[in-house]
């Protein structure tokens, strides 16, 4: 029994317990500087690197979306290209007045006696596609009325001859801009020029023509 107290005894020493301190210290040291150092950079480090990811991928996000407008930019400029030919087909580089200066020219030219010549309507493009549906919508849609356009409804009176008149409808399919006769009257006015060139013709000639806004 006293030799069992004697070998407890000699396990703690005082010798013992001071290289113990030590140990004890640097472990509590270690363990706080993990609770208040190591583990809260750990989780500062976890933070930052999702965050950089999420940068990155932003950033590959961002060269995607560079590069698709840069797509639809080429696009977009192919189809506004289009349209400006589309338009320019239709109405031709001239406005409505210079059109009718022409008309001027061409008549002067065939020997054309413009009586009248009376604007009856005006009619702009409208968009249209909300309601194009429908059988009805689909029958009165007019294909050369596009985006960037206007139709003229122009009635013309004037006299000439049956050789002039062809001359001058001949030159009108000439033209730059969509020329459409909706109707032409002609009657007699009981006049002669020579045997060679006929009678004088009084015409009225409703007009169609399509021009820029």
């Amino acid at each position: 029994m006293i030799n069992s107290t004697n070998r407890k005894e000699n396990l703690i020493t005082p010798e013992k317990a001071a290289s113990f301190i030590p140990v004890f210290i640097s472990s509590g040291i270690a363990i706080l500087l993990i609770i208040f150092f190591v583990i809260p950079q750990y989780i500062k480090s976890n933070k930052v690197n999702l965050e950089l990811n999420e940068l990155i991928k932003k950033k590959n996000d961002l060269e995607n979306i560079r590069s698709q407008y840069k797509t639809i930019n080429q696009e977009f400029k192919k189809l506004s290209n289009k349209k400006s030919k589309i338009i320019e087909l239709i109405s031709g580089k001239s406005n409505l007045d210079t059109l009718t200066a022409q008309f001027g020219v061409i008549g002067q030219k065939n020997n054309i006696e413009f009586v009248s010549i009376i604007p009856k309507n005006v009619k702009e493009y409208t968009d249209n596609s909300a309601a194009q549906n429908t059988e009805e919508n689909k029958s009165i849609i007019d294909p050369f009325l596009v985006e960037g356009t206007k139709k003229y409804l122009i009635e013309f009176n004037f006299k000439t001859n049956f050789v002039n008149l062809l001359s001058f409808l001949r030159e009108l399919e000439f033209q730059e801009n969509i020329i459409l006769i909706d109707n032409i009257d002609v009657k007699s006015n009981n006049e002669k020029i020579d045997s060679n060139k006929g009678s004088i013709l009084r015409i009225k000639l409703l007009m169609t023509i399509y021009g820029k806004l």
